[in-house]
């Protein structure tokens, strides 16, 4: 029987909350009592809480039967985790390391045929995504140490329109992954207020001895979404936006991260979204012009106008 399988019918010979001895363990598995030994020395470095009593009712048994259940996985738990772990580390978790180790772990710990099997589950598995710079990586790990630990943190930032970094003191309630980026949601000291702020520019992280509490049930996730795309009830100035095409580049468009979130209403040949005057005018010309003549604007006309302006203003920038 391999050392993991031995190790763990120990832990549970332990687990039943008899005494037992090692002369006992050796017979019931069949291997050396020095072998023994070693099993349970490995157990104790592990952080198995072992009680060892000599004397003619001497024995191993564990600390107040600390294990309540068998932590055992099916096979399709186990390639759900592994194809988990894929996942995060390809985002550039922090934990990138542990995911590795753990993954190790669990391949190390099932038998021969099980190996195999998760072997060829991930050899035909595979993420793609666009990698965060190697910078990120501390500053990930500081956040989320600060996250974990309600300890506010100082950072010197820099905005994308900004030419120098300030500092700033905030407090990281939590860290989203969107669209290929890092960010963390935290209540920001200078604006008085919860914002959010991008990994890769924060310049350098220092933790602080200064504690917070986040807010009760507070959702990273909802609070950046909601910044991100607010709720259009109860907003003034909104506009219907009709839009035909071809049905693939429709499905594209009610797809995006910002068009979707405002899209009323999809047929075949078409798709309506309802949004501000200031989106339309402002920023969906730019989602607009990569689909070309496969996607036409029906309404409104302003629309229309202002991507003949945008498409001008590129023609005459590339003739310079």
């Amino acid at each position: 029987m391999p050392k993991q399988d031995n190790m763990l019918a120990i832990l549970w010979m332990l687990n039943s909350g008899v005494k037992i001895t090692a002369k006992q363990i050796a017979e019931k598995l069949e291997i050396n009592i020095r072998t023994v030994y070693r099993y349970i020395d490995a157990l104790c470095a592990s952080g198995v809480p072992v009680i060892s009593d000599s004397g003619h009712n001497g024995g191993y048994s564990l600390l107040s039967n600390v294990i309540r259940a068998p932590l055992l996985f099916d096979m399709e738990e186990k390639k759900a985790l592994l194809h988990a772990a894929l996942f995060a580390k390809e985002a550039g978790s922090p934990m990138s390391e542990a995911l590795d180790n753990a993954a190790a772990k669990l391949i190390g710990y099932s038998n021969q045929e099980q190996e195999q099997v998760l072997s060829r589950h991930l050899a035909g598995f595979e993420v793609i995504n666009r990698m965060e710079p190697p910078s990120v990586q501390p500053v990930l790990a500081e956040l989320e140490w600060a996250v974990a630990n309600e300890c506010s943190v100082e950072l010197d930032y820099r905005r994308s329109r900004e030419e120098h970094a300030k500092t700033r003191l905030i407090d990281p309630y939590g860290m989203v992954y969107w669209n290929n980026k890092w960010y963390t949601v935290a209540f920001c000291h200078l604006k008085n207020e919860v914002r959010r702020f991008r990994a890769d520019r924060i310049l350098t992280i220092k933790r602080t001895a200064l504690p917070f509490k986040r807010p009760e049930a507070f959702s990273a996730r909802d609070s950046f979404l909601h910044n991100l795309l607010p709720d259009p009830a109860g907003m003034e100035g909104l506009m219907t936006l009709r839009i035909e095409g071809m049905p693939d580049a429709l499905d594209d468009l009610c797809m995006h991260w910002f068009l979707g979130h405002h899209l009323k209403e999809r047929t075949a040949g078409q798709a309506v979204f309802t949004l501000e005057e200031e989106s339309i005018h402002r920023y969906v010309p730019n989602f607009l012009l990569p689909y070309g003549k496969s996607l036409q604007v029906i309404e409104p006309l302003s629309l229309k106008e202002r991507l003949v302006a945008v498409a001008s203003d590129l023609v005459e920038y590339y003739r310079l």
